[in-house]
């Protein structure tokens, strides 16, 4: 495929760090992450960089457990790359319009915690 995945997955082989992003939909991760996970298979088996693994997730719904699938689904990822571990996740819900996330304080605190120890 003619893309930048190649590129990403170049670079999340030689971070130390690498941060997941994903909104939740059907309580699950959006599309195109699950296929950049998939797409990562050429780095299995082989030596990589990243040991800490971080998912920032966003939701309309206000409940805690709706990110519960992409977090499963990037668990199963992680299980793959035995060095790597996941060390947090946000979940950021009731986050539904533009710029909610913004003025969502715990959301806000949350992130800005788990940016500052990374």
């Amino acid at each position: 495929m003619n893309d930048d995945a190649s590129a990403i997955v170049a670079k999340m082989k030689r971070a130390d760090v690498v941060v997941f992003a994903t909104p939740i939909y059907s309580n699950q991760m959006r599309g195109s992450m699950k296929t950049l996970l998939d797409r990562t298979n050429p780095i299995f088996g082989k030596d990589y960089s990243f040991r800490e693994n971080y998912l920032l997730t966003t939701a309309a719904v206000n409940d805690e457990t709706v990110p519960e699938g992409a977090v499963a689904g990037v668990r199963g990822w992680i299980e793959c790359f035995n060095k790597a571990e996941l060390k947090g996740v946000i979940r950021g819900v009731g986050l539904d319009g533009v710029g909610e996330a913004r003025k969502n304080e715990k959301f806000l605190a949350a992130t800005y915690a788990t940016g500052k120890n990374v």
